[in-house]
């Protein structure tokens, strides 16, 4: 596996990212979209996750506009009131264009096929959903925990990709009936596959973070990577 730190070109300045590689290309592309504590050790980890399976992973650094290169952690008391003032701060609207820009990129990449899907995790589920719901082009997108999802479902007559939704259902940040409109609003659609994690803590994907529970862990990355096999191969 190789891995780099580069630039992207957006259409209104440059972000940082950083990319695993598989070893045989071109393949499918992934942007793992991070959570609120920027592209830290658990988000190289997610790109080392997919690289291994087969796919280039870039990870943006979506808080580019905010603080570039910003890394937190939630075991650190300090970095939790900064991650939270990011995160409030974030614009979804300019996350979408980023990451439409971000596509484009990728399309273009000699070690990418044209195929290019999403895998994102709290704030990064939530964009994953709007970029299947708005026209980006994404060919298909993984959502994990989807925090604040509900902000934005009347938009979810327009999902017309192929969306898989992680869903713990002992989150504290989507309560349970959160959870239940959302699968109410969205499991009718056959592009949508939702998969309950009962007990599950918010995060549970999060290697070296507090709430990690590994069997959740691997049992959602092999859906994900399942799905992603059927649309960008």
């Amino acid at each position: 596996m190789k891995t780099e730190t580069i630039t992207v070109p957006l259409r209104d300045g440059n972000m940082g990212a950083y990319v695993a590689y598989p070893d045989k290309t071109p393949v499918g592309a992934v942007i793992a979209i991070m959570e609120i504590w920027g592209v830290n050790d658990t988000m190289r980890h997610h790109a080392h996750e997919f690289a291994e399976a087969g796919y280039v992973c870039l990870v943006p650094d979506l808080f580019w506009r905010q603080e570039p290169g910003v890394e937190l952690s939630d075991r650190n008391p300090a970095h939790i009131p900064k991650a939270f003032d990011l995160y409030y701060d974030f614009d979804y609207d300019l996350g979408v264009q980023d990451m439409t820009d971000t596509m484009a990129f990728l399309r273009k990449h000699p070690a990418v096929n044209g195929k290019v899907g999403a895998v994102g995790y709290c704030l990064g589920g939530k964009l994953c959903y709007l970029m299947c719901c708005r026209p980006t082009g994404i060919d298909a997108a993984v959502a994990y925990y989807g925090t604040y999802i509900e902000h934005n479902i009347k938009e979810a007559p327009k999902l017309h990709k192929p969306f898989m939704l992680h869903m713990a259902m002992n989150d504290k940040w989507v309560q349970p009936e959160v959870n239940d409109l959302v699968e109410r609003r969205l499991s009718p659609n056959p592009l949508v596959t939702i998969e309950k994690y009962p007990g599950a803590p918010h995060a549970f994907a999060r290697l070296g973070g507090i709430p990690y529970s590994k069997p959740e862990a691997d049992k959602a990355l092999a859906l994900s990577v399942d799905f992603f096999g059927k649309y960008l191969k």
